[in-house]
């Protein structure tokens, strides 16, 4: 059985005041239908669509299991993972397309 790669990310609203965590098995397709408000929900509604951090994994079931785990950090902590890798918190988005 072939495992399906896994991404966890964290999307960021304009002003950089509300987070969203998620994950997927295609980065790509997934920014785009956050970009063109194909998501019903917390990211459509609050308008969360800027890629600020993200992060590969060889198998969906780790990158599940990652997701899970920022999802329970502090707000706080989750600024200095995306800080680590994007202190400018641009929009990763342009990197991938």
């Amino acid at each position: 059985m072939v495992e399906k790669q896994g991404y966890v990310y964290i999307l960021a609203n304009a002003h950089n005041k509300v987070l969203y965590t998620g994950v997927t098995s295609n980065l790509v397709k997934r920014m785009y239908e956050h970009k063109n408000k194909q998501v019903e929900g917390f990211t459509r509604k609050y308008n969360v669509n800027k890629l600020v951090y993200f992060e590969v994994f060889e198998d969906i079931v780790n990158a599940i299991t990652r997701e899970k785990q920022i999802k329970g950090w502090l707000r706080s902590k989750k600024i200095a993972l995306i800080e680590t890798k994007n202190p400018a918190w641009n929009d990763l988005y342009k990197e991938l397309v």
